[in-house]
């Protein structure tokens, strides 16, 4: 088991192949699509060596312009800050190297099938992520209400705990045919998955998370409504979506995505670090040894965006914080999308109105987290009166929120993630400093383990992140609210550009913020190949027959449309 509110269903037949998180919007094995000898499409001979703008060096950037390298055509990658994006992984002055803090993406599920291709590609190795409850967790405590428990196993923790997951069970399969629909994804049965997602919907596009459990019957106390939503299932609690559309949640417990997550070791941030200096053995046009970094003057991208505009014969125009201006036939834009509406000048006329509109309603999620490195896992050590740990992972309703306890083997140094909270929970600790923060924590932590002192093991300033305060984010991720269906839905469909006017043609959007799965770095990878594939079809190019793409497919897995009267 790997979470406080287990899975609604647990499969008996672990034969079956594993579930990929392509999602019931968009049923697409973009897993098979990498995996194909053929490859993943051609452009002509006579576009090879063309330049095509890949605007953000996250992910999903440097997945796009790898591949697009990969094909003959010639990436140009600018960056405001740093590749890797949201994959941001940073050490501790003075201490050991390989004492690390994912201060982005930290955890991934072996659902994330593309994104696995890419980590298998560059040679990374992953290991379990210590979520509450999983079985690389030694111990979890859940503090509610100045009340702790200490748990093992779910069979640990008090009834009421297991009420609570039989009634997030219950409430599943009664309001959203979860068995049947988590069997349709595995087995792939693409017209099964559409006909209950398409009715899925419909029906709750407009409700949020926290009115379907209301609506459950499972659910009318509202004591399990507020258990659920400071534990939650798989990662932790899960209150601060309550505001959200289910539709977000759906999609999460249906691709199992919250399920036996497994970091990376060394750091997330490696993998777009060893794409962006990979040399593809198999490129077009390039001489072997080419890689995005030879590519690139001086090895780095080029700097911020400043400006992009549309300017004769359809071209994508793009300014860069040096001066330096140049036009392109093409561009994928990657970076979040807030930054088409503040930090970067734009032509109107680069999306139709309605794009424009799903961008500036797109809704964010704000998050932070604070580390600190210490001098072994000191957590392990047993309580001579109990037996038990001294300290565990930490669920609570304290300011705390989710304490990580990530050791790189015994008497070591590791790292304590002394906090990862969320919306309101994450604008608490805004206006305090990386000290500040810690010192709040280590308060309510001693409230909790007042047998253990915590900051006797600290040997190094903590470091933290609010990524509402991050200049080129202004949020962790995107989160649909309410009605946002139809936003999306313009977002992510907006590879297929056949269907727009030639003159709105030619800038392709991507990153996990237009994909169904965002905050997932699967959704970065996926969006960034339907980018390729957009790509590779403007400038005249094609997928092998035994291949197609995802827009070849597209007329038979298209996103639900729903009316717009």
């Amino acid at each position: 088991m790997t979470s406080t509110v287990p899975n609604a269903v647990e499969h008996a037949d672990e034969q079956q192949p594993p579930i990929t998180m392509f999602g019931p919007d968009f049923p697409y094995a973009y897993d098979d699509f990498l995996a194909h000898p053929a490859g993943i499409g051609q452009v002509p001979a006579t576009e090879h060596g063309t330049e095509v703008a890949v605007i953000g060096g996250g992910l999903s950037g440097i997945v796009a312009a790898y591949e697009l390298m990969k094909m003959g055509l010639k990436p140009v990658v600018y960056e405001a800050d740093r590749i890797g994006g949201r994959l941001r992984t940073v050490g501790f002055d003075g201490c050991d190297p390989s004492l690390t803090a994912e201060m982005g993406a930290m955890r991934f599920p072996p659902s994330s099938t593309a994104l696995q291709h890419y980590i298998d590609l560059v040679g990374l190795e992953t290991r379990p992520f210590p979520n509450p409850l999983a079985e690389a967790t030694p111990s979890t405590v859940v503090d509610l209400k100045g009340e702790p428990h200490y748990a093992e196993t779910m069979a640990d923790l008090p009834q009421v705990y297991r009420d609570v997951a039989d009634a997030w069970a219950r409430c599943l399969e009664e309001g959203a045919d979860f068995s049947d629909m988590n069997r349709a994804l595995r087995e792939r049965d693409v017209p099964r998955i559409r006909e209950i997602w398409s009715r899925l919907v419909e029906k709750l596009d407009n409700q949020t998370f926290y009115g379907f459990l209301c609506e459950s019957e499972a659910f009318r106390s509202f004591r399990h409504r507020e258990i659920f939503g400071q534990v939650g299932f798989g990662t932790g609690g899960w209150d601060t979506d309550f505001p959200n559309s289910i539709l977000e949640i759906l999609r999460v417990v249906y691709t199992e995505a919250d399920d036996h997550h497994r970091g990376i070791v060394g750091g997330s941030q490696q993998l777009p670090l060893r794409l962006w200096e990979r040399e593809p053995e198999k490129i077009v046009h390039w001489p072997y040894g080419t890689s995005l970094k030879s590519l690139h003057v001086d090895g780095e991208p080029r700097p911020a965006v400043t400006r992009l505009g549309r300017t004769a014969g359809n071209g994508i125009t793009v300014t860069d914080a040096r001066g330096d201006i140049r036009t392109y036939r093409a561009a994928v834009f990657t970076a979040q999308s807030w930054m088409l509406l503040s930090k970067i000048d734009c032509d109107d006329s680069l999306f139709p109105i309605d794009h424009w509109t799903a961008i500036e309603r797109t809704h964010y999620m704000e998050s932070s987290k604070l580390f600190v490195p210490v001098d072994r896992p000191f957590w392990l050590d047993k309580d001579e009166e109990t037996g038990r740990d001294v300290m565990s992972m930490t669920l609570t309703d304290r300011m705390t929120r989710g304490t990580y306890l990530l050791d790189n083997g015994p008497d070591r140094p590791a790292v304590i993630c002394l906090s990862y909270t969320w919306c309101d929970d994450s604008l608490k600790w805004l206006p305090l400093s990386a000290n500040e923060r810690m010192e709040v924590m280590l308060k309510s932590l001693g409230e909790i383990y007042p047998k253990v002192d915590i900051r006797k093991h600290v040997i190094g300033n903590p470091v933290t992140v609010s990524w509402e305060n991050e200049p080129y984010f202004m949020g962790a991720f995107k989160a649909n609210l309410p009605g946002h269906y139809r936003y999306q839905r313009r977002l992510f469909t907006h590879f297929m550009q056949d269907r727009l006017p030639e003159d709105k043609r030619g800038i392709f959007l991507a990153g996990d913020d237009i994909s169904w799965t965002a905050g997932w770095a699967e959704g970065a990878v996926q969006t960034a190949l339907n980018a390729v594939w957009g790509v590779m079809h403007q400038l005249g190019g094609a997928t092998d027959p035994t291949n197609p793409g995802p827009g070849d497919l597209y007329d038979e897995i298209a996103p639900v449309e729903l009316p717009e009267d």
